[in-house]
């Protein structure tokens, strides 16, 4: 029993070396619109070539947008200083509970195929805080290993840059 098991992985092995030597490794910075705000994507993602114009290309990062606060504001006085303050009770507050910037994780995989050796379309889905969106992506080169890059569905748009490496 243990042998076909050894020779199956051994084969599997064999397969996925060429795979991973010619996988890359993607940054992406975009703007995007999810989980209801506006905000920036950064994140990283690995390029796994699967047959000749496929790819299949797994990753993550974070969306940092800028949150709602409805009790605590910055309070500017006549020379240009300010202190955060409650609006509930108009006591000053810690400066922390005045920041709005928030920041979701999010993970993601995509599978596209390569049209006249450039553009790439395809589709991915997009697992965050509010749960898994399907999109269809396309990007094409602007610079050697850069490309501008789109992706749009129901809730989800983003825009911006992927660097390869």
């Amino acid at each position: 029993m243990w042998k076909p098991a050894m020779a199956a992985a051994a084969a599997l092995g064999i397969w996925l070396v060429p795979v991973a030597a010619q996988a890359q490794i993607s940054a992406e910075a975009n703007l995007a619109r999810a989980e209801g705000e506006w905000g920036a994507e950064v994140g990283a993602a690995y390029s796994l070539p699967l047959l000749p114009g496929f790819t299949l290309r797994p990753g993550g990062g974070v969306f940092v947008y800028e949150r709602e606060n409805d009790r605590y504001f910055i309070d500017r006085f006549d020379d240009g200083d300010g202190r955060c303050r409650d609006i509930t009770n108009g006591q000053f507050a810690d400066s922390d509970l005045c920041g709005n910037t928030s920041v979701s994780a999010y993970a993601r995989l995509e599978g596209t195929y390569t049209l006249l050796g450039t553009t790439e379309v395809g589709i991915g889905g997009r697992l965050s805080g509010d749960g898994l969106r399907p999109y269809a992506t396309a990007s094409f080169p602007v610079l050697p290993r850069v490309r501008v890059k789109a992706n749009g569905g129901d809730r989800y748009f983003a825009l911006g840059l992927r660097a390869d490496f």
